[in-house]
């Protein structure tokens, strides 16, 4: 596929990615209530059982909706999957982001799912299962649902006159985030895992998250779509070139960026 949707199909499509997140939001939560068993990948970092049966399950349902469409997921990517990309038109999916946040049952885990055109995010789910966070946006339209209540729609909110609040990753803050932190008027500091950070920006909870060091496309990309489609961007470092996504031959990583509010 190399055309770009339309604007009713992007949010056909979302509808649809929405209810796959859903499905594995749930399988995920039958893990958590059991014991869970730690393996390593061939980078050292852990996978569980959790992780490849939600990315099949999340895989299964966009065959079916979009069977034209590729889709770069983690654990197969992790396996030597390499789908064409080169159509310009694919989805990303992290079916477990923040699987120390689930080893470690603090229930910062996400689902997510985003759709690529041509090197943008336009579309994205994040599903936070065990605390009952959603997210999700497409076309400037970004909307949340917490627990059984219902749907809201989200914006970032204008820089707070008194200072700006910074997000940092539990699992990774470092010296050189507090360095970037220190060139803007930062008020307060809170830390999350895993892509709820850019759904704490998108939701005017937060202003600010920068990440130095490699993260991979399909870990930011939901996240991404849904700060874009709440009014927010996403930079690298320089605070003016914009993330891009399909970057098949650096393996799908990412460079250092920084997700802004309004």
């Amino acid at each position: 596929m190399t055309t770009t949707l339309s604007p009713d199909a992007r949010e056909t499509l979302l509808a649809q990615m929405v209810d796959a997140a859903r499905n594995a939001g749930a399988l995920i939560m039958r893990h958590y209530a059991g014991e869970i068993v730690r393996r390593e990948k061939a980078d050292k970092s852990p996978v569980t059982l959790a992780d490849e049966e939600a990315e099949y399950l999340i895989i299964r349902d966009l065959a079916k909706v979009a069977p034209g469409i590729p889709v770069v997921a983690e654990e197969s990517a992790a396996a030597g999957a390499k789908p064409d990309v080169s159509g310009g038109v694919f989805f990303l999916v992290d079916p477990l982001d923040g699987t120390k946040e689930f080893l470690n049952r603090n229930g910062e885990f996400t689902v997510n799912i985003a759709l690529i055109e041509h090197g943008e995010p336009t579309a994205g789910v994040v599903f936070a299962p065990a605390i009952g966070r959603m997210f999700w946006g497409c076309d400037a339209k970004a909307f949340e649902e917490h627990g059984k209540n219902p749907a809201k729609q989200i914006t970032t909110r204008p820089t707070p006159a008194d200072g700006m609040t910074a997000i940092a990753s539990r699992s990774h803050r470092d010296r050189l985030t507090e360095e970037y932190l220190a060139h803007y008027p930062i008020r307060d500091l809170i830390a999350a895992g895993s892509s709820l950070k850019f759904c704490v920006i998108a939701a005017g909870e937060a202003d600010i998250y920068p990440r130095h060091g490699q993260t991979m496309e399909w870990d930011t990309a939901a996240g991404h779509a849904v700060l874009a489609a709440a009014g927010g961007r996403v930079t690298r470092l320089d605070g003016k070139t914009p993330l891009t996504y399909g970057n098949a031959r650096e393996n799908f990583a990412n460079p250092s960026f920084v997700a802004w509010g309004r």
